[in-house]
């Protein structure tokens, strides 16, 4: 008996609750999986179980080769699973973070479809405000916008994605239309507070010129949907994801204003740690996402 089997063994026995009912379940007799449950024991040299053919009860050393055994049978299987990931089935519990806005409209219906077609996949989603760290948490995928700093973790663009500067008609008609960046200085502008300490700091280009503005406004955020709320309402321009104003723009309620200059893209990636790189539930999602992103979202 090798180690990996005795773990599944004692997995199994634990999880049916008794020998009979092990027995039962793989066809031998009681004294046959008890037979095997004493030379498990005698190879550690503990007592892992008290037992009647009826009931068993963990000792303290039993509860330790449980919680242990079971974190490291889970990680041989999910090795054999990515060596194997070629012809294999996408399966299991599969666990995705992005953030509010972006998750809801696009992550979540790309889910559900996701579901209908792999229906062996469970998934869970985690929106939440700002991007949760993948190890600490134990995801399998996070989606994330920009520079990704993080080497530990592999990434994959998924869509090109610009950012453009918007404002209302009604604002533009009170406030007049920035020929320049420079004159988002005399602007108000809606600033997103990010992790950033240079928030409210814009950066353009046009061919090699560079230009960059520190903007101000007397309405500010952390969370980008009440700053575009606000634009929707003529309180003055922002910067927001082609993504996020584009159905605005085609129906005339927001315009782009400095459509010549272009912003440092927000290009949206897939990433995920590097020992996942090969599992079929998560490279098999990520091209599904990557098609129906592209789709879904008018890309350049």
């Amino acid at each position: 008996m090798n180690a990996i089997s005795d773990l599944e063994f004692f997995i199994r026995l634990v999880k049916q609750g008794s020998l009979s009912a092990l027995a039962r379940e793989i066809g031998v007799t009681p004294p046959a999986v008890s037979k095997k449950l004493l030379l498990l024991e005698k190879r550690l040299g503990v007592r892992l179980l008290t037992r009647t053919t009826r009931r068993i009860a963990m000792t303290q050393e039993g509860e330790i080769y449980l919680a242990t055994g079971s974190q490291l049978l889970e990680q041989i299987q999910e090795m054999e699973r990515t060596v194997s990931s070629s012809r294999d089935v996408p399966r299991g519990l599969l666990k995705v973070n992005a953030t509010f806005g972006f998750g809801r409209r696009y992550i979540a219906p790309a889910i559900s479809a996701f579901r209908r077609r792999y229906p062996e996949v469970e998934v869970q989603l985690d929106l939440t405000d700002r991007p949760m760290n993948l190890a600490e948490s134990a995801f399998d995928v996070g989606i994330r916008f920009g520079t990704l700093p993080d080497q530990r973790m592999i990434a994959r663009m998924l869509i090109s994605n610009q950012r453009w500067v918007c404002a209302s008609p009604d604002y533009l008609a009170r406030a007049g239309i920035p020929a320049l960046p420079s004159d988002l200085r005399q602007h108000a502008c809606l600033v997103l507070r990010e992790n950033d300490s240079a928030y409210g700091t814009w950066h353009f280009t046009k061919g090699r010129r560079q230009e960059t503005v520190k903007v101000h406004g007397v309405l500010s955020s952390n969370d980008g949907e009440a700053t575009l709320n606000w634009a929707l309402e003529g309180e003055g321009i922002l910067v927001r994801s082609k993504w996020d104003v584009q159905s605005f723009i085609d129906r005339g309620r927001l315009a782009r204003v400095l459509e010549d200059w272009t912003l440092p893209n927000a290009d949206i990636y897939a990433i995920f740690p590097q020992r996942l790189h090969l599992s079929a539930k998560v490279r098999v999602f990520i091209d599904f996402l990557q098609n129906h992103l592209t789709q879904t979202i008018e890309t350049p």
